[in-house]
């Protein structure tokens, strides 16, 4: 049977709406970009939020510097967590549009050895050079010093140390703190330098020593939102995580994987 002008405009009407509603759906998606040391914490705290919330967090876990480059590219992106403020001014400088950027955690860089290392403790600048640890061949894993944030850090512990130019030769470099990690626990090298966050989160490696406060800049990871363009502001999914990470629940899970708040009172 012929359907009639109302029935064709029902069926239209609900076309439409179908449309519609698959628009929202997919408007409530956020792109959750984070250096990976921050990928254990991340994952249980986007965990937690999904359970009072629909919103579908898509969450990327990279070097702060593969991530910032992705995002300069088009890489779809609504909340960025640097691990040093270098990329994000990198960020700001290439013309994308930031907002809500705030100091959210803080963390140390540690000397780690494979579990069944022969050495128990290691502490820089305190008990002897780190070369010394190292036999001839062997290597000390790190994030890539010419970009990775905790490779960054190290450099400016090692420069700070006096010992940069003895170790620079006898480095290895990798693409990120997670993959500097992953050397070690595979016994591929006797040491290496990552946040403390990465060596807690490892069964694998043990902790040394704590490079000294006083030689390099403080770890500190930010929180941006990303705008879509200038004239664009970041959408309401994405302000309401924004949001979160910064509140009380999140930071409970950071603290729990052993991160501390930047600021406590204004995150």
């Amino acid at each position: 049977m012929p359907l009639s002008k109302g029935q064709w405009f029902a069926l239209a009407t609900g076309g439409i709406a179908i449309v519609l509603n698959a628009s929202v759906q997919a408007g409530e998606r956020v792109h959750l970009l984070a250096a990976a040391s921050l990928t254990n914490a991340v994952d249980e705290a986007v965990a937690l939020y999904r359970e009072t919330t629909d919103v579908d967090v898509v969450s990327v876990y990279a070097s702060s510097s593969t991530l910032a480059r992705q995002i300069a590219n088009g890489a779809p992106a609504d909340i960025y967590l640097s691990a040093n403020t270098r990329w994000m001014d990198w960020l700001d400088e290439e013309g994308v549009a930031l907002s809500e950027r705030k100091d959210l955690l803080n963390n140390r860089l540690v000397l780690v050895a494979p579990l069944g290392s022969p050495i128990d403790a290691l502490q820089p600048g305190e008990d002897g050079a780190l070369i010394d640890a190292l036999a001839d061949g062997e290597r000390m894993a790190v994030g890539d010093p010419d970009h990775v944030p905790a490779g960054l850090y190290t450099k400016e512990a090692l420069e700070s140390l006096g010992e940069w130019e003895a170790l620079a030769p006898r480095l290895a470099r990798a693409d990120n703190v997670r993959a500097a990690l992953a050397l070690v626990e595979r016994g591929e090298v006797p040491l290496g330098a990552v946040y403390r966050t990465d060596g807690q989160a490892s069964d694998k490696v043990k902790e040394l020593g704590v490079f000294p406060q006083y030689s390099h800049t403080p770890v500190t990871y930010l929180i941006a939102l990303i705008s879509d363009g200038v004239e664009m502001s970041p959408s309401a999914e994405a302000q309401a995580l924004r949001e979160w990470l910064g509140g009380a629940q999140a930071r409970e899970v950071f603290e729990r994987h052993g991160f501390s708040a930047a600021d406590a009172d204004d995150l």
